[in-house]
């Protein structure tokens, strides 16, 4: 009788100890699960200036090619392409 009151003794002993270890590895989940959050909406974040940068260099690039004079076709043709861009997004916006 008492082999198995030892077995059941280090069978309680090990599931607690499981128990233990599930606890521990839910509690740094969790603490995964929070970084991992911050992580993607930092990505979001850095997408946004990018995307503002993106536009601001597209801008800039425009600027000098209207000071240059020697572009205004080409300057015509992406001023032709920003207001393009505006329609679409107003129609967006509208829908």
């Amino acid at each position: 009788m008492k082999d198995v009151a030892s077995l059941v003794s280090g069978i309680e002993y090990k599931v607690g100890k499981l128990i233990e270890r599930q606890h521990v590895q839910h509690a740094e989940s969790k603490i995964y699960i929070v970084e991992l959050q911050a992580l993607k909406q930092t990505i979001q974040e850095q997408k946004q200036t990018i995307k503002q940068l993106e536009d601001k260099i597209r801008i800039l690039k425009i600027a000098k090619t209207i000071e240059t004079k020697e572009g205004n076709v080409d300057a015509k043709l992406k001023i032709n392409e920003l207001v393009r861009e505006i329609d679409k997004c107003i129609g967006l916006l509208n829908t």
